[in-house]
């Protein structure tokens, strides 16, 4: 876990307005004995993350793939090349959705705005080494023109089937 108590509380502030502003269906399924907090998230989201990430076309179709998702002080990270689909369409179009689920056990669902982050950015190096750790190689030595990208959420909510049985087994 990397995410410092600040990190944590500005998470949980956004999960709980997020719930806050949804509706009854969705409010009926995450009930509050199925919703994670901040730490326990950010307990469960340690290491590489498959993330089914959707972003849309130029005529508002949208599109989803899977990507490496590492979650890094409170927000979705990842990389792929600057000429993917995705890339091309988060350049054009920040507004991302992404979901990271587990069977029917778990679920973390974001909805934000992707941010590419340059060798300029300063937290472009603290990434970089993450996932250079994870790797064993950067992720721009892969090929010319790595995308960095992180997803600024807006909204975000984490549901657990049975958050015990989550921690039993993580």
């Amino acid at each position: 876990m990397l995410e410092t108590a600040d990190e944590i509380a500005e998470l949980q502030e956004l999960l709980d307005a997020s719930i806050a502003s949804d509706n009854e269906h969705l409010l009926a399924i995450m009930t509050p004995e199925r919703r994670l907090s901040a730490e326990q998230m950010a307990q469960l989201l340690v290491g590489m993350q498959v993330l089914v990430v959707a972003t849309a076309t130029a005529d508002g179709r949208p599109l989803t793939s899977c990507v490496d998702g590492h979650f890094l002080h409170g927000r979705w990270v990842f990389t792929t090349d600057a000429s993917a689909t995705k890339a091309r369409h988060l350049a054009a179009r920040p507004a991302v959705s992404a979901t990271h689920a587990r069977g029917e056990e778990l679920g973390i669902f974001t909805h934000g705005t992707a941010e590419r982050l340059t060798p300029e950015h300063p937290d472009f190096a603290m990434v970089d080494e993450h996932l250079t750790t994870y790797y064993g190689a950067s992720p721009s030595t892969w090929a010319p023109d790595i995308a960095y990208l992180r997803i600024q959420p807006r909204w975000m909510l984490a549901y657990a089937a049975s958050p015990a049985a989550l921690f039993a087994t993580a």
